[in-house]
């Protein structure tokens, strides 16, 4: 039932005034914030370095340990097994060196005794620096 006969019906219409203006507003505090943010940066200085790159190469010692027990110092073969005679080994070999890598390079059947002597005696010798050589799986 129509009751209002004859009379027609508007079309509807979006106003895009006001979106208009809540986008203006909207742009301008998004402007002024910005602004802000900038303004809060510290502007820092940083120090700079200037290191040379040293020429010289540390002293590496390697130490390898047999299955047997004996040692070897930079490849010479040590008579004295004992931690005050590897001491004395690591002490020659570095010579002049002012803090030498000491390398242990044990052999998996060598005791762990041989290889707690050669920490020791570089304890002793006063070298505190101290790696081991390792060997990839299944390589020889």
């Amino acid at each position: 039932m129509n009751f209002q006969r004859g009379k027609k019906h508007e079309e509807l219409e979006i106003n895009f005034i006001p979106l208009i203006d809540v986008l203006l507003v909207i742009i301008i505090f998004l402007i002024v914030s910005a602004t802000f943010s900038r303004a809060n940066e510290l502007q820092i200085n940083l120090p700079t370095a200037e290191a040379n790159v040293s020429q010289e190469k540390p002293t590496m010692i390697e130490v390898a340990v047999d299955a047997s027990g004996q040692y070897t110092v930079n490849g010479k073969r040590l008579a004295d097994g004992s931690v005050p005679g590897i001491s004395s080994a690591l002490q020659a070999a570095a010579a002049a060196g002012k803090e030498p890598t000491i390398v242990i390079n044990a052999d998996a059947n060598s005791t762990h005794q041989s290889v707690v002597n050669v920490m020791e005696a570089s304890r002793v010798a006063g070298y505190t620096h101290i790696t081991f050589s390792t060997q990839a799986a299944g390589g020889k």
